[in-house]
């Protein structure tokens, strides 16, 4: 009788393999910034194939990456969406689950916006400003101090006397982590806090960065754990709030919601795919490779998501606002080829 070696992590997605024959529908989970994407796509895809219709679920990045990285098989979800990129953690994680290789997958782009009420004051914010309003602690005077301030006069006289409250996505968010590394950084660095925290730190630049990341908790700073819909219903009942959003989102609501300037730029899909806005991010989302082919339908819909009628310029995810990838026709031959990714670099 002739023997062959299989490695366990090959008997793991063999058994797993087997048990997910028995799911016909494909199960996604993630950003609440992909989802609306994912909906749509899901529904086209239900609609134009046979094939039903994804499952397609919120939560935030980081809680997708990690029910992606829980294991194979048909308990395990299919999908991970998210607006930032996956971490070391998360692929150590996959790892110790049997996860052994993940296919990641560029969307497009989309940009983080500042909004508050339609009928409220005007604001061009610089990332100063909002570390200025936010931080927990502020340089004055050449000195850390707790953040004093409590309107937004007091942060730029040219801002109106409004109270500062801001809405800021939670730390499962994707979004918080692009608000913390492109704004509330960017401002810590700009104000000159970065270099007294430094200095406070011995020169360890990793702890001026956790230091500058501080927020206040005074209630001028409020961290929202629900989707982008509930930022909008807190700003609806205190018009006083600025709230942080995907500009897909913002471009949906334009008729509740005012934009606010960045460095001077006004968030447009124009500006972002030109990279003249700021505060802009890639998105995501991860496919467990040793899905394909067993989950029905999992290749096309990811081949479907990147496909030119979908992720295009011309596609409907542009028209809900995604800026499309330039590179859209690598990232389509590598779902064809069922690359998975390599180590982060």
């Amino acid at each position: 009788m002739t023997m062959f070696k299989i490695s366990a992590s090959a008997l793991a997605i063999a058994a797993a393999a087997t048990a997910a024959e028995a799911r016909d529908q494909i199960q996604v989970t993630g950003s609440s910034t992909v989802l609306p994407y994912a909906t749509i796509v899901a529904e086209a895809f239900g609609e134009n194939f046979d094939f039903l219709s994804p499952v397609v679920e919120g939560g935030g990045s980081g809680a997708g990456r990690k029910k992606l990285c829980e294991g194979v098989g048909e308990n395990t979800v299919d999908i991970a969406n998210s607006s930032s990129r996956i971490s070391q953690s998360d692929i150590d994680l996959c790892k110790a689950n049997g996860v052994e290789e993940i296919m990641e997958v560029r969307i497009g782009y989309d940009g983080i916006v500042f909004a508050s009420d339609v009928n409220g004051p005007e604001f061009a914010f610089t990332p100063a400003d909002i570390y200025t309003a936010l931080a927990a602690d502020v340089v004055k005077d050449g000195a850390l101090m707790p953040n004093p301030n409590t309107n937004w006069s007091q942060v730029n006289p040219a801002f109106a006397d409004q109270e500062i409250l801001v809405f800021v996505p939670g730390t499962k968010h994707g979004t918080r982590e692009v608000f913390d590394t492109k704004v509330i950084i960017a401002g810590c660095e700009a104000t000159g806090a970065f270099e007294a925290f430094k200095a406070a730190n011995a020169g360890d630049e990793d702890k001026a960065e956790d230091a500058c990341m501080n927020l206040r908790t005074d209630g001028r700073s409020i961290d929202i754990d629900g989707d982008y819909t509930e930022t909008l219903a807190r700003i609806d009942a205190d018009k006083n709030g600025v709230g942080v959003f995907g500009l897909s989102f913002y471009q949906n609501n334009t008729d509740k919601l005012r934009v606010a300037t960045i460095d001077g730029v006004v968030p447009t899909t124009e500006a972002i795919a030109a990279g003249d806005y700021p505060v802009s991010r890639p998105l995501y989302f991860y496919v467990k490779k040793a899905h394909l082919g067993v989950i029905p339908g999992l290749k096309e819909y990811v081949e479907f998501f990147v496909s030119d009628d979908m992720a295009g310029p011309d596609g409907p995810l542009a028209a809900y606002g995604l800026v499309s990838d330039p590179e859209l026709a690598a990232t389509q031959a590598m779902v064809a080829d069922e690359t998975p990714m390599g180590p982060l670099n």
